[in-house]
């Protein structure tokens, strides 16, 4: 599939009829990310970056050179020109130069270059090292659930297709053209699938990408989101996956984090969420698309969960928004 037929097919807006059945797909589309901030770093010579306050994903595509990349989790990961790695959440972490560095190279604020972008270690030396680097932001009230099913770590290397992608990130994060803020939003989304589903290695820590890497469980996961509403038991699940009731349970727990109707009630609410904040359905008719009974039983599991009713989300969700509207509305014609 080409990237700019993926990428239109990604940004058709996902509706009730018609609910996308991949997994992963579906979970990136409801992450909401965005793109606020992008830049080009050059460097040259030896250098050394720390960042420990970066909760947002950040993402590094590296078109010339290495650079060194390091987390407490994942240890040292040597990333080379063509290579791409995605932090779903980095909290600490640590980039040096592939010539020998010590702390006394550490970069505390990078050198504004006169032509844009910014540059680490030397001003004058030559360019040894290229990279687009930047974070996004997940927008979507259930970012925490739905970024804990994503790897700590993603590293893919040699992907052509990931690098047309940055590119036209990067050439679209530095514009200011009609719809930008759309085109990003869509490019992330692309970015993101693209990045998780050429991952060669899973990793060893529980979530989603893990789960669908066990051809068994996958069926059962694709499954769920086909048809959220249907009445799924472990037992039906497990026979979806050809392993036995047992089994599964345990297997599903191991792979995913989570028990198969902790993860099925935890996809139903969400996209009850993403439902509610659309206000085109009725609560009853959300009710019967995220497998409850009645409008009663959905009101009654929405409200443990989350604390509220679904009417008064709605509600609470509509006025948000209208208030983040009216700040962006002020903002442009300050």
């Amino acid at each position: 599939m080409g990237v700019w037929t993926f990428y239109i097919q990604t940004s058709k807006k996902i509706s009730c009829e018609s609910i996308m059945a991949d997994p992963l797909a579906q979970i990136i589309g409801l992450l909401h990310p965005g793109a606020p901030f992008s830049k080009c770093v050059t460097g040259s010579g030896p250098w050394r970056v720390r960042r420990t306050q970066s909760p947002n994903p950040y993402y590094v595509a590296v078109l010339k050179g290495s650079v060194r990349y390091w987390d407490h989790q994942s240890g040292e990961v040597i990333v080379n020109a063509g290579d791409f790695i995605l932090i779903p959440s980095a909290q600490d972490f640590m980039m040096w130069s592939a010539v020998p560095s010590s702390d006394k190279d550490m970069v505390t604020d990078p050198v504004i270059l006169p032509g844009g972008g910014y540059r680490v270690g030397s001003v004058d030396g030559p360019t040894d090292m290229r990279a687009l680097v930047g974070y996004c932001i997940f927008q979507s009230e259930d970012a925490v659930l739905l970024s804990s099913l994503l790897p700590k770590l993603v590293v893919v290397r040699g992907e052509h297709r990931l690098a047309m992608l940055m590119q036209l990130l990067g050439e679209e994060a530095v514009g200011n053209k009609p719809g930008r803020e759309v085109v990003l939003q869509h490019l992330l989304e692309v970015l993101l699938i693209e990045a998780l589903r050429t991952t060669a290695e899973p990793g060893n820590s529980p979530g989603l990408l893990r789960g669908l890497s066990d051809e068994r469980l996958a069926v059962a996961i694709r499954a769920m989101h086909a048809e959220p509403g249907r009445g799924w038991t472990v037992a039906e699940l497990a026979r979806e996956a050809a392993v036995s009731r047992s089994g599964f349970h345990d297997r599903f727990q191991s792979a995913v984090g989570m028990a198969p109707m902790e993860y099925l009630t935890a996809w139903r609410l969400t996209l009850a969420k993403d439902f509610l904040r659309k206000r085109e359905l009725s609560v009853s008719v959300i009710a019967r698309q995220v497998g409850y009974s009645s409008a009663s039983a959905f009101s009654v599991a929405f409200a443990r969960s989350v604390g509220v009713s679904p009417v008064r989300y709605a509600r609470e969700a509509a006025a948000a928004s209208a208030g983040r509207a009216a700040e962006e509305f002020e903002g442009a014609i300050a």
